[in-house]
């Protein structure tokens, strides 16, 4: 191998080497990934991106027929409201549902989470605070919004 010492008379580390061509790899495996899965999407509001991914179509559907169609999207719902925690949440949901779609290991039909069932929650509440208020204020337990109206957001289920 003559190529080893030729490396070290440059001043190049082969095992540096290695792992540029490594990291050049992977890099460019997740780039070609992230624009064929139309990843840029996801950083939008745009509720089509969320049925990018097949296993949303019933959400989708559902949401289009349901009674917040004119008033939310899915980010409205489903990440918080803040810029840090908004794209936090994209990010684990993005990587929770590539590798799930990757994997084939996600339960169908989908299922929400129980840290997105609290984001959800909290936003019902954000949203409807006039409302909900004196509820919220003598709630006994951990009953939910969607305890009661589970088809407010993406329709009756059928």
């Amino acid at each position: 191998m003559r190529i080893l010492p030729a490396m070290r008379r440059l001043g190049l580390n082969p095992l540096v080497l290695l792992l540029a061509v490594m990291a050049g790899i992977c890099a460019g495996a997740g780039g070609y990934t992230f624009y064929f899965a139309e990843g840029l999407s996801y950083l939008s509001n745009d509720p089509k991106a969320c049925v990018n991914c097949h296993i949303m179509n019933e959400q989708y559907d559902g949401w289009i027929k349901a009674s917040h169609h004119a008033f939310a999207t899915c980010n409205s719902c489903h990440v918080p409201h803040d810029l840090v925690g908004k794209y936090l949440t994209k990010i684990e949901h993005g990587y929770r549902h590539s590798r799930g779609f990757t994997l084939q290991d996600f339960h169908e039909p989908i299922r929400i989470t129980e840290s997105s069932l609290k984001i959800v929650e909290h936003n019902c509440i954000g949203c409807h605070e006039d409302l909900v208020e004196p509820l919220t204020a003598h709630a006994a337990g951990d009953v939910g919004c969607v305890h009661c109206h589970a088809d407010v957001g993406h329709g009756p289920k059928q």
